[in-house]
């Protein structure tokens, strides 16, 4: 089954009325979760300055994209609504969708709706990008994906950061929203 196109937005009101600011709202969706967790892509930096294209580890054969599909199956157990979720697209990977976009500060997004087991059947190539949030109707967590840091942030009850921690698919280390986070330059 493929994920529906939203045309009404009022879904996704809970995280643009936010009043985070915009880089915690990106990188960990609204407050007022738990716990929160960072899902690394590839690890910290180690070393001020560090750039992504210096990091040295061993390759990965797992896409960020099926590394979000993981933390999605794991975190649809701490849901009510699993067969009803929200996935925010951002708009700057160049496909335009007939819809109205979600506008939050510094980014614009589509908005499309379905069972969190279609994660990632937008009904366009099979290449495309992972979703910038991804959310349950019933608000039990947020995971965002932003494109800037190496890492996906999740917001969530401590018993579902825990078993995203317990997972041996992910790397995912717990994460204080309020702290700096690591990121390469």
């Amino acid at each position: 089954m493929t994920l529906r196109l939203c045309t009404d937005l009022t879904a996704a009101d809970w995280i643009a009325s936010s009043d985070v600011d915009w880089h915690h709202l990106l990188t960990f969706g609204p407050d007022g979760f738990e716990a929160y967790a960072r899902l690394r892509f590839i690890p910290d930096p180690v070393r001020p300055g560090q750039q992504e294209a210096d990091f040295e580890g061993a390759a990965d054969d797992v896409t960020d994209t099926q590394k979000l599909g993981f933390a999605a199956e794991t975190l649809s157990h701490h849901t009510t609504t699993p067969g009803d979720c929200y996935f925010a697209l951002w708009d700057g990977w160049g496909d335009n969708f007939p819809a109205p976009k979600l506008l939050l500060p510094e980014r614009e997004f589509f908005l499309f709706r379905g069972p969190l087991t279609d994660y990632g059947d937008y009904g366009v190539r099979a290449d495309f990008q992972p979703p910038a949030f991804v959310w349950p109707a019933d608000h039990a967590w947020c995971l965002t994906a932003d494109v800037d840091p190496h890492w996906a942030g999740i917001g969530a009850s401590a018993s579902a950061i825990a078993a995203l921690i317990a997972d041996p698919r992910l790397d995912v280390v717990p994460a204080d929203r309020a702290a700096a986070q690591p990121f390469y330059y």
